[in-house]
């Protein structure tokens, strides 16, 4: 289950967890340091004051005198009744010479009849004549004994038997564990909020990056959209790497979308054309047949009006099937000055009948080494799509860039989606009303035949045209 957990929760949770852990092996393993040497300084405090009273006991014991000797002890037995639990002297047999407590050990009494658990100290003090103090614990009476030889010149006198209790430095230990468990709460209740505040930081990046990849789908989102982690670090050179990776995929999506436009339109042209051909014959033919009634008929006004009507109907159908036919090489004079002019007064009147505005700008002074008739077709098909969709605003910029000539066409009409994009430039795709959806079409192809590229953009309130035509020899 921990596994399923964000990283959000799962880092200030380990942190919490080395914090806690961290802080009961510390504050165990100072415990363990202080109460050995609370211990160890009770048994050397223990140890100096039994040689103390050893060196005060020695010449008692040397003119015999217990009742000095037992004063000594009782006084000493009274100053630390806390620590001391019972002080003996033995005699070289280890019978109690003196002792605190007479009714518990009464003179020449053997300790060990008395308390089993000072049966050892008899043999122990007996085996040895000098040195330091020794310790003797013993877990039936929860005590420990100090055993201090008095000795005169090489002889033992005695024994010096001091009684304590084993847990003498435990409430000094108990105090301090105290303190120390209330300072690591206090310092662990200031780490853990800590803890959770920078780990949720840290997490913050990677949760990003993890939501970001999570909304890639069937539809690829665009990499502005994203706001990730910026930092040099690991995690934010993965942001970089993961949008890089979103541009690249995005791009390779237009490109087949492009590619899949362009394959489309291919198919569609190469179809058109085949029907315009098929087409193209049995129109000119009629037409022929047209054009000797009208030498050889007689001069019926109604007959003369008829044959006209054929003629104009004919040459109509003729007009829009040459219009598909844009594959073919096209025959005409350089474009000139006036021919780009004359675009814009054939399109004026369109312009009027829309209630429009045209602002035109032409950079254009000298002849172009380009087909006239089919950049003009560009020029006015592009023009009068421009006047029919906008909402009162027309503007069209012509000027060169390097050896290209370049087309601007703006309006102020509807905003073509994305998904209309796609499909703009196909025969019979215009979503306006009453319009065929061949201009946009046929302007593609004349583009395409003369090598150049069309673009579009759209957005609410503005679209824009821009044709791109590189320029060489005319036809």
């Amino acid at each position: 289950m921990f596994r399923n957990l964000s990283y959000s929760h799962k880092i200030p949770l380990r942190g919490s967890l080395l914090i806690v852990v961290t802080a009961v092996f510390v504050t165990a393993s100072l415990m363990y340091g202080i109460y050995r040497d609370l211990k160890q300084d009770a048994l050397q405090n223990a140890g100096r004051m039994s040689r103390i009273l050893s060196y005060t006991l020695k010449p008692l014991l040397l003119n015999d005198d217990a009742r000095r000797a037992f004063e000594v002890i009782n006084f000493q037995h009274a100053e630390k009744i806390k620590d001391i639990k019972e002080i003996l002297v033995l005699n070289t047999r280890q019978q109690v010479y003196v002792s605190s407590q007479p009714e518990l050990y009464p003179p020449l009494s053997n300790i060990a009849s008395i308390d089993p658990g000072l049966s050892g100290l008899k043999s122990m003090a007996a085996t040895y004549l000098e040195g330091d103090p020794r310790t003797v614990e013993t877990s039936e009476s929860g005590k420990f004994y100090m055993l201090t030889p008095i000795t005169s010149d090489g002889a033992l006198l005695g024994t010096l038997v001091v009684g304590y209790s084993s847990s003498m430095f435990l409430p000094h230990f108990y105090d301090i564990v105290r303190r120390s468990v209330i300072t690591t709460l206090i310092v662990s209740a200031i780490l853990l909020p800590l803890s959770w505040f920078w780990g949720r930081r840290m997490a913050i990046p990677l949760t990003q990056l993890s939501g970001s990849m999570a909304k890639v789908g069937a539809s690829l989102p665009n990499p502005d959209e994203f706001d990730l982690y910026q930092s040099e670090d690991e995690i934010g050179q993965m942001g970089v790497a993961f949008k890089r990776m979103l541009r690249d995929l995005k791009e390779k999506e237009n490109m087949e979308k492009q590619v899949l436009v362009s394959e489309r339109l291919a198919a569609v042209g190469r179809l058109s054309a085949g029907i315009a051909h098929e087409i193209n014959n049995p129109l000119g033919g009629m037409l022929n047949a047209i054009s000797t009634a009208k030498k050889h008929a007689n001069s019926d006004p109604q007959t003369q009006k008829t044959i006209s009507l054929l003629e104009r109907g004919l040459l109509q159908i003729k007009n829009t099937i040459s219009a598909l036919l844009v594959e073919a090489k096209f025959q005409s004079h350089p474009l000139t000055v006036q021919d780009i002019e004359d675009t814009r007064i054939l399109v004026l009147a369109n312009a009027h009948n829309a209630s429009a505005r045209l602002t035109w700008e032409n950079e254009i002074t000298e002849t172009l080494q380009l087909p006239s008739t089919p950049v003009r077709q560009v020029f006015i098909n592009l023009l009068l799509n421009a006047i029919q969709a906008c909402e009162g605003q027309v503007y069209c910029h012509i000027f060169l860039s390097g050896n290209n000539l370049m087309l601007t066409v703006r309006n102020d009409g509807k905003h073509i989606s994305n998904e209309q994009m796609s499909y703009l430039f196909e025969p019979f795709s215009s979503g306006r009303e009453g319009g065929h959806g061949l201009g946009l079409w046929m302007t593609y192809q004349i583009v395409a035949q003369l090598g150049g590229v069309i673009g579009m953009q759209s957005q609410p309130g503005e679209t824009e045209f821009t044709v791109t035509l590189p320029m060489g020899d005319a036809a």
